[in-house]
């Protein structure tokens, strides 16, 4: 009892309550967005984010309470359960938005691909932990790869390929961070490279094409190309086309000026021209109402969030411990760093969403679970003195 007492003196206090802060705002920022939007207020998608919210800060206080090395001895069960979750989407999955990603629960709406992330930042750690004194070796390296490479797929075939490059980009981290040469890493560059080019020709020619309706292009569905191809080559001449969503995202982005139009009173999100305004392009719309002062601050307060994590991954006890932290830190900051990058029409158009922000209660969940898994790393970066 007494050990215990001791062990919740170091929890990161400033890390639980600048996420609680974010999460609330996020529920605030959903409410604002979809004010004129009946058909998401029936939904009650405001009330169904805040109980997430809820349920993922539990769940985030449980996390930290059970010992983080608890998970390493369980990595296996956790391998085997995350690709069965998986491979059960084309079988039983829902369809929504040209795509089979979620499990229907009853009234709970639950996205696999999202628990992966954080499923497999365990796995990779454990792996790369024990396998430390090899890592220098193209044998381990290629073994994490393929270790990563079977959930990626199977969340490729959803199809979700922002998804599987996340967690393609979480394997690249946590191999450098665990000590890897960037010599052995660039072999594994080339061949992505070299992929590149001898598919590039072939794009290049449905492009010329104009990427008829209905037809695929390799792995990438015909809706993911026409985002990539709007991007590369946007048409100013479409006034209400592919290219729209990020148009009135770049002027709400503009139009909230320095200070913002105000908490509730973004023309451009309350008449409803910016699409998708409580997900993908929850930013613009935070940029409409607090202009670049407010959107500034949310983009640090979620900065602090990243390096508190970095901060846990250097005071952590173990490479196991330190590896979760800074798998969870690169998950926070390529998510983030896509989506605006996205809204600011720097990065084509993506499902990411912005971590603790954009509704979705699969990611929300996920996204505190890392937390948890953080705070409980700091709760026992000291050896208990009794």
């Amino acid at each position: 009892m007494q050990a215990s007492a001791k062990i919740w003196r170091h929890f990161d206090v400033w890390l639980l309550a600048t996420v609680a802060l974010l999460t609330i705002a996020g529920v605030a920022m959903i409410r604002s967005a979809i004010a004129n939007n009946p058909e998401l207020v029936e939904l009650n998608v405001v009330g169904r984010q805040a109980i997430f919210g809820l349920v993922s800060l539990v769940l985030l206080l449980a996390t930290a309470a059970i010992d983080y090395r608890l998970w390493s001895a369980l990595s296996r069960p956790i391998y085997v359960f995350n690709l069965l979750f998986l491979a059960l989407i084309p079988i039983a999955g829902v369809v929504g938005f040209g795509s089979a990603r979620w499990f229907q629960l009853a009234t709970v709406t639950i996205q696999p691909s999202e628990l992966a992330k954080i499923l497999m930042i365990i796995v990779l750690a454990n792996f790369l932990a024990r396998n430390r004194d090899r890592i220098h070796e193209l044998r381990t390296i290629l073994r994490s790869f393929a270790l990563v490479a079977v959930p990626a797929a199977l969340i490729l075939i959803q199809p979700d390929l922002s998804t599987a490059i996340v967690l393609l980009v979480i394997w690249l981290a946590l191999v450098w961070a665990a000590g890897a040469r960037m010599s052995k890493l660039a072999i594994l560059v080339a061949v992505v490279l070299l992929v590149a080019i001898v598919l590039t020709p072939l794009l290049v020619n449905y492009i010329v094409q104009g990427y008829p309706a209905g037809e695929d292009f390799f792995f990438l569905r015909n809706y993911q190309m026409t985002r990539l191809v709007n991007f590369i080559f946007p048409n100013p001449e479409e006034s209400f086309g592919a290219t729209y969503n990020v148009e009135q995202a770049l002027i709400s982005i503009g139009s909230g000026g320095l200070l913002g139009q105000g908490y509730g009173s973004g023309t451009q999100v309350q008449l409803r021209f910016l699409k998708v305004r409580h997900t993908d392009f929850i930013f613009s719309s935070m940029s409409q109402e607090f202009g670049f002062i407010g959107a500034t601050i949310f983009l640090l307060l979620i900065m602090f969030v990243i390096y508190r994590c970095l901060r846990a991954a250097r005071m952590a006890r173990d490479g196991f411990g330190s590896l979760i932290c800074y798998g969870v830190a690169i998950l926070l900051l390529f998510q983030a760093s896509f989506n605006v990058g996205m809204n600011l029409n720097l990065l084509p158009v993506s499902g990411l969403p912005l971590p603790f922000l954009s509704q979705g209660g699969s990611s929300l969940l996920t996204i505190l679970l890392g937390i948890g898994l953080v705070e409980s790393v700091m709760l026992r970066h000291k050896r208990i003195e009794l």
